[in-house]
């Protein structure tokens, strides 16, 4: 429609016009807010709009009511908001004040009214829809900037709420590591400080130690000087004492001799003079055992001296108390005998004849001379067992003597197999099982009841030889005590399964236990309890092989390698005491149980103890049997244990030498243990019941 081109035309113009050249800036309200106040109020036509509107768009006011119809239908009415509409009403169109209309002369008003005159008032249709889409414009413009300006303010302030925290972070930053800095280097501060007072101490302290180093080295340089002193001096009165020793020595052995010359008026005494007789024998031991100690250990001590000279003298009292139980025997006799000869001359004056009747009243046996409690001999019942046993061994010896003095070949093959079958079977006893051990106990059982058995691929039997069952019966107990001697000397352990087969055949065999008591005396007489005592006559190396010492080619075995076979057989008797073979009689005592335990444990008590071996044997003995001993005598053992560490301690400890106090410190701390826990520890290696279900 021509309306419609005009439009257009009117867009054009404006566009082409300086105002619609000018460039959209987005950030203009910000540099600008003045022209956004402008923008709130209502915009208004200027009253030259009409004359516009009709000069540029001429249409005749029928043309244009003509076309009122078709621009009511048009887009741009359509499209024209109520608002618009509105404001194009509530706004009409004003004659501009600076206009006014002119007139003629004579007053009236010109033909050609100028279009300024009066009041343009556009055509409706026309008017509504220009003004409609200009304010729709502007509208929609202010809305667009109202929504831009509304996000920018709220992006700004996002911007200034992000940049204010960040700040603040950032100052609190700065701060802690402001704080971090102060409290670093006031730590290296303190840490320097600390450093150079460390330094300083260290230095002060090695000053300190350097200055007690010197301070000690001269103290040792003075106390080796002060100990080489002493030790010559020590050295020099050693000598001199041991000299005296050997004088001593001498003299008590003259006495010694003395005491045994006296054995020819034993017809005379009432009295028992083994009793003299042992306690000189201990005397002259004593003194020999403290010469050989003191050469072991370097020069005798004062102590020793005094104890030499003690023992000499209670030498010289025991001859002197001799001779007068002597004289005094002598004096009786004489009177007994002029008793007799007056009774018989009575008796012959009133019978004249028969036999006289001599009458002496027994006089009682001293106990013989005591300087203190425990110097006693061994008891005249234990000697004579000792003896029986002794002479039971050497009658068993003479019984198959034939046996091995014989130069015939098959009586040796003989006398081979029989010592191969009874000790092999000893050698092979172990802690591997109990099914094992019954093996060997019935083997050797089986020999012994004259059974062939087999030994190195033959059979062999006891009545192979008639002498063949006591040669066997003597090698068996021997080969038991050597095991003592050396497997249970080596391996304490071992003596439980020994002891325990040992025991089985002593129960069927009581023969060979008398031989392995025998031989376990006579090399360690120890066990018994006795000392043995020194003999007139007779050489030092019998001697020491009577108190058990190994002697070869003159040479005496060493004390450590002693102790170690001592040990191993008390250990192995202690472990025999205790023990029944379990497949035996359970209703048959034990041939040589625990009250021979008791009795060994007395008897020792109750005599003065040997250096070095006292201590050894007591600890062995009752590590090994001690708990059995507590089960079976309860109260009376601990009274027993008791009186060793109150008094028989002090006495164990005087005749001890610093060099030895090794195995009396070993049983001090063992007992002490053991009232502490007021129980004996079961001894290791012991064979429980499940060793005999293997």
């Amino acid at each position: 429609m021509p309306s419609d081109g005009r439009c257009w035309e009117t867009l054009r113009a404006l566009r082409n016009s300086s105002k619609g050249r000018l460039r959209y800036d987005r950030e203009w309200l910000l540099r600008y807010e003045d022209v956004l106040e402008e923008c709130m109020t209502l915009p208004k036509l200027s009253s030259y709009s009409g004359w516009v509107v009709d000069h540029i768009l001429p249409n005749s006011s029928g043309h244009t009511q003509e076309n009122a119809p078709s621009s009511d239908n048009s887009p741009s009415s359509e499209s024209a908001p109520g608002l618009s509409q509105s404001s194009l009403r509530k706004s009409p169109v004003r004659s501009s004040p600076q206009s006014p209309s002119p007139s003629t002369p004579n007053g009236t008003q010109s033909t050609h009214e100028s279009p300024f005159t009066e009041p343009i008032t556009p055509q409706c249709s026309r008017a509504i829809r220009v003004e409609g889409c200009i304010r729709m414009y502007e509208l929609a413009h202010k809305m667009r900037g109202t929504e831009g300006l509304r996000q920018w303010q709220e992006e700004q302030e996002r911007k200034v709420r992000a940049l204010s925290e960040m700040a603040s972070e950032q100052l609190k930053r700065f701060d802690e590591l402001k704080e971090l800095k102060l409290h670093k280097e006031f730590q290296d501060l303190q840490e320097v400080m600390e450093k150079s007072t460390r330094e300083a101490l260290g230095h002060q302290e090695k000053l300190k130690a350097e200055h007690r180093h010197r301070a000690k080295l001269r103290e040792a340089e003075q106390q080796r000087v002060k100990q080489a002193e002493q030790e010559q001096l020590r050295k020099e009165e050693g000598q001199v004492r041991l000299r005296s020793l050997y004088t001593l020595q001498e003299e008590v052995l003259q006495l010694h001799q003395q005491l045994a010359a006296s054995s020819q008026h034993k017809d005379l005494l009432n009295v028992d003079l083994a009793a003299f007789q042992t306690r000189a024998n201990q005397l002259c031991g004593l003194i020999s055992g403290i010469i050989r100690t003191t050469l072991e250990s370097g020069y005798p001590t004062a102590e020793n001296q005094a104890e030499a000279e003690r023992a000499l003298q209670e030498m010289r009292g025991l001859l002197s108390n001799l001779e007068q139980e002597i004289t005094r025997a002598s004096e009786v006799k004489k009177k007994d005998e002029e008793e007799a000869r007056v009774k018989l001359q009575e008796s012959q004056v009133q019978q004249g004849s028969g036999a006289p009747s001599q009458t002496s009243a027994p006089s009682p046996s001293p106990a013989g001379t005591q300087t203190e409690d425990l110097q006693v001999k061994v008891q005249d019942s234990t000697m004579q067992w000792y003896q029986q046993l002794q002479d039971a061994s050497a009658k068993c010896m003479l019984a198959f003597e034939d046996l091995t003095s014989s130069k015939d070949s098959q009586t040796k093959k003989i006398k081979m197999d029989l010592q191969k079958a009874a000790t092999i079977p000893v050698s092979q006893i172990s802690t591997i099982a109990g099914s094992k051990l019954k093996e060997v106990f019935d083997k050797i059982h089986s020999l012994l009841s004259g059974k062939p058995v087999q030994s190195g691929g033959r059979a062999v039997s006891v009545t192979l030889n008639p002498q063949g069952l006591d040669f066997v019966q003597y090698k068996l107990a021997e080969k038991f005590v050597k095991q003592g001697e050396e497997e249970v000397a080596s391996h304490h352990e071992a003596a439980f399964p020994i002891a325990v087969v040992a025991s089985g055949i002593w129960m069927l065999h009581p023969k060979v236990g008398d031989l392995i008591l025998a031989h376990l005396h006579k090399k360690c007489p120890y066990s018994v309890p006795f000392y043995p005592a020194f003999k007139e006559g007779m050489a030092l190396e019998d001697y020491q092989r009577m108190l058990g010492y190994q002697v070869t080619d003159s040479k005496v075995e060493q004390q450590d390698n002693f102790l170690k076979r001592m040990s191993g057989m008390i250990r192995l008797y202690a472990a025999i005491i205790q023990l029944q073979w379990p497949y035996g009689n359970r209703q048959v005592a034990h041939p040589h149980g625990l009250n021979h335990g008791w009795r060994w444990l007395a008897q020792i008590l109750n005599m003065e103890p040997l250096s070095d071996v006292t201590a050894t044997l007591l600890f062995d003995f009752l590590e090994v049997c001690g708990n059995a001993l507590m089960k079976q005598y309860q109260v009376q053992f601990w009274k027993m244990i008791l009186l060793i560490q109150e008094d028989y301690f002090p006495r164990i400890e005087a005749i001890t030498s610093s060099g030895q106090m090794g195995s009396f410190i070993r049983l001090k701390q063992f007992l002490e243990k053991c009232l502490q826990r007021r129980e004996i520890p079961m001894p290791r290696g012991f064979l429980t019941s499940s060793f005999w279900r293997s």
